[in-house]
């Protein structure tokens, strides 16, 4: 019933554009063909730190590589002819391309590949909508030192409505369902807890074998595309990060929020407000539990294109527990770390702020580097002194880029988190969501040396190979007494014990290195029908109890999207 009446409204409100200003999902290809297009000097001004962008903003992008088509190999061709009908309408105010599947026209064109799938749609001059369905079986299987054999079979399905009226008012919705014949058992823990980079973008309710996902938005842009007011539940990024980002992760899970963007020529600016789920802290036995009642989010980010060459970004976020509604951090204006000050000396110290700079270079063609620092909890007092306060904490990233001819592109990319860093001390305002990061999936008191190739073999099939190297510090230590003793810092979810106990030092505690083999192919047989493979290889030495363990993971999937 709430389908029809969700189904319904939508209809009602056709009843009442050429300028889509709907939201391109993050998980969208087009993005990595933007970047790689921003490195062959067809669109030098795209800023791949800011994401998601507007179906309008794609659009231009897309129009001005068609417009350099001399640029392009045979593969970016075809990639350019794909985007060319899914941005169809967005590009040209045209539908040519487009199907609806309730025709016979539509049906005839399952098979055809260069025909965009819908359910529904609908396009005038004023409103648009189109409506699709979507539906994925999955089937994964591990086997190792410390998983022995699992195997599960799942299915994901869903529908998904968007559209743009007047020109200027944008809604989307996508409700999703995932089943499992079989019980919940390590290998989706494995996915959702332990590595993000497998588990990607989603919004998680777990009930036994039943997970459920939503995302969906009401945005306003105007007529020059200057402001925009978005406000919903989706993920976005922020961070120049190729491999994974330092501020806000593509792996992190999506958050209720109202957001501000502002444009003009080189600068964007962007101001969020947002609600995370509150994480318990009671995250050891020893630690009662009580869930947090309010825990919220506030980021500003600041981008400045000077060059084509060259382009840098500032931002900064703090993480309020407890305190479910407040003005003071509300102003789209203002300097987050001072208006925390400002809050008063007991709240202060129980939020969580963050503070970062990032640049970006391409020096010449095919080639950019990338550089960010974050630093968590910045005392001013303190950032010479080296003591048990532990009061300043640092990440940082260095990371290039490299396209070539041959359709290939190559990162490399090296993470560093210092002990706490995106924990806090009161273990209520971490820099978290469902207890997942917000921030770069490399957990605190680490650090990661990673290589990620991506060859696309043709237009619609895709491998790649990413190899990552970590080094941990990781543990807990108790008397028997249950008191804290020494806290090393490699826990995002728990950083009581980071003030005073002792001196941080960097990969002090249980030693953990991992080697994270990945391999991945995508191949889509026919338009909006593909087929993705994934192998992961995990090799972790506990070097401080000489313990060696290895574990294998694959995760095949095959879906449709109409």
């Amino acid at each position: 019933m709430r389908l029809f009446l969700i189904i319904g409204f939508f209809f009602i409100i056709l009843g009442s554009s050429f300028a889509q200003v709907e939201l391109v999902e993050i998980r969208n290809p087009v993005y990595n063909f933007l970047k790689r297009m921003q490195l062959k000097d067809v669109i030098p001004g795209y800023n791949s730190s800011i994401s998601p962008l507007s179906r309008g903003e794609v659009a231009g992008f897309l129009k001005t590589i068609k417009n350099n088509q001399s640029k392009l190999t045979a593969t970016d061709k075809k990639f350019l002819r794909d985007y060319e009908v899914e941005f169809e309408y967005d590009m040209t105010g045209q539908t040519a391309n487009q199907r609806d599947l309730f025709t016979k026209s539509g049906l005839n064109s399952l098979t055809d590949q260069y025909k965009q799938k819908h359910i529904y749609f609908y396009a005038d001059s004023n409103k648009t909508f189109f409506g699709d369905v979507f539906g994925v079986i999955s089937g994964e299987s591990a086997n190792g030192d410390s998983v022995s054999n699992n195997s599960d079979l799942s299915g994901e399905y869903g529908f998904s409505v968007r559209g743009t009226i007047k020109n200027s008012v944008a809604y989307y919705l996508r409700v999703a369902e995932e089943i499992s014949p079989f019980e919940f058992n390590y290998i989706e823990n494995y996915q959702i807890n332990d590595d993000t980079i497998l588990n990607g973008p989603m919004n998680v309710n777990i009930d036994e074998d039943n997970f459920n996902t939503y995302t969906g938005y009401l945005r306003y842009q105007t007529e020059l595309d200057w402001l925009a007011l978005t406000f919903g539940n989706s993920p976005m990024t922020i961070g120049y990060g190729y491999i994974d980002k330092l501020f806000m992760s593509q792996y992190g899970l999506p958050f209720s929020y109202g957001k501000l963007d502002l444009s003009y020529k080189a600068v964007n600016y962007s101001f969020t407000y947002g609600s995370l789920k509150g994480d318990s802290i009671g995250i050891y036995p020893y630690i009662t539990a009580r869930p947090l009642s309010s825990k919220s989010i506030a980021t500003h980010n600041l981008n400045i294109n000077f060059s084509d060459a060259f382009r840098i970004g500032l931002w900064e976020t703090i993480v309020i527990s407890e305190q479910p509604f407040s003005f003071t951090y509300l102003n789209p204006i203002s300097f987050l770390i001072s208006a925390d000050l400002s809050s008063g000396e007991q709240q202060s110290t129980e939020n969580n702020s963050l503070l970062g700079i990032e640049t970006e270079i391409t020096p010449v063609k095919n080639l950019s580097f990338q550089g960010s620092l974050l630093i968590d909890d910045l005392t001013f007092g303190t950032i010479t002194v080296n003591d048990s306060l532990n009061e300043n904490k640092f990440g940082y990233q260095l990371g290039g880029l490299w396209t070539n001819s041959w359709n290939m592109d190559v990162a490399i990319e090296f993470t560093h988190l210092d002990p706490f860093v995106y924990s806090q001390r009161y273990n209520k305002s971490t820099y978290t969501n469902y207890s997942r990061s917000l921030g770069h999936s490399l957990p605190p008191n680490s650090d990661e040396i990673a290589a990620k190739i991506v060859y696309d073999i043709t237009n619609r099939l895709q491998v790649n190979f990413l190899y990552r190297h970590q080094r941990s510090g990781e543990g807990i230590v108790v008397d028997s007494n249950g008191v804290l003793q020494a806290n090393y810092g490699g826990n995002i979810n728990f950083g009581l014990g980071d003030a005073y106990l002792r001196t941080n030092k960097f990969l002090d505690g249980v030693r953990i290195n991992r080697d994270l083999i990945n391999i991945g192919i995508y191949w889509e047989p026919l338009r909006q029908l593909y087929i993705t493979g994934n192998y992961e290889l995990r090799m972790i030495n506990n070097i401080t109890d000489n313990l060696k363990t290895s574990d294998s993971y694959f995760f095949g999937a095959i879906g449709i999207d109409l």
